[in-house]
């Protein structure tokens, strides 16, 4: 893609968040590569920090061999978090906030120091971790349907809407993640449970991932960011009027409540 068609990609995502999903973009540009995604996530990340967007965060997807083998890829993908995404558990969240939402639990980590890739180790992600705590993120399309690919996803921000962070926070040395065990459940239905080895075998791997790939951009995760590493089971619908409630062994639990109007 030339940048002039990647800058009209970003547009048409932009536009969307005013209320009107757009066709893949995959279908409308030819050729679209993870590369050009990127580029056009970034436009975005640049577009939001010009008006007083912060971020203070990023989220990993596609953890899950699952999902990745019904994209079709062998790797994650990463999204930004701002500091205007976040809603407190429990709280009412408006039915206008997102277009077609969908909640997903995970161990979120929050840092207390920078880390910098390339090179970052599993002994180095664990010493920048200064704690983690139960959340659930809000994951929404700007694209028609969910209608998806890997490069659409990527380019629409990784499919970032919201997050919604537990109030149990947790040092490493008290849990262990892969086997730390969550249930999932939707208007008081259980849905789905699993557990944080389904995180590419541990959510701390994926916290390598992500400082390793942004480390590749020349990006650091500063000290304080909340790095959301993937979900733990599948994500439910979050329409309006749903409450979604995760359910961690011992991390305590999370909920978000979405208005219905």
């Amino acid at each position: 893609m030339q940048v002039s068609q990647q800058n009209q990609a970003a547009q048409l995502l932009l536009t969307a968040y005013d209320g009107s999903p757009i066709p893949p973009l995959t279908a409308t540009f030819d050729g679209m590569t993870p590369e050009d995604a990127y580029a056009i996530q970034l436009a975005q990340v640049a577009h939001w920090k010009e008006r007083g967007r912060v971020i203070n965060g990023y989220k990993v997807g596609l953890t899950s061999l699952a999902v990745q083998k019904q994209l079709g890829v062998d790797s994650p993908d990463f999204g930004h978090l701002f500091s205007d995404m976040y809603y407190l558990s429990g709280e009412a969240i408006p039915a206008t906030a997102f277009l077609q939402a969908r909640a997903e639990p995970e161990i979120a980590f929050v840092l207390k120091k920078d880390l910098a890739g390339p090179g970052v180790t599993i002994a180095d992600a664990i010493g920048a971790v200064d704690y983690v705590v139960a959340s659930l993120e809000i994951v929404d399309s700007r694209i028609a349907d969910w209608k998806i690919t890997l490069a659409d996803t990527i380019a629409d921000n990784a499919s970032s809407g919201g997050v919604v962070l537990g109030t149990k926070p947790m040092k490493l040395d008290e849990v262990d993640l892969r086997t730390l065990g969550v249930n999932l459940y939707r208007n008081g239905q259980l849905m789905h449970t699993g557990a944080g080895a389904a995180v590419l075998g541990s959510p701390i791997s994926s916290l390598v991932w992500l400082a390793n790939k942004l480390g590749s951009l020349g990006t650091t995760m500063e000290a304080g960011s909340v790095v959301l590493p993937g979900a733990v089971t599948p994500m439910v619908p979050g329409n309006p009027g749903d409450t979604v409630t995760a359910v961690f062994n011992g991390l305590g639990s999370v909920t978000a409540r979405f208005a219905q109007s």
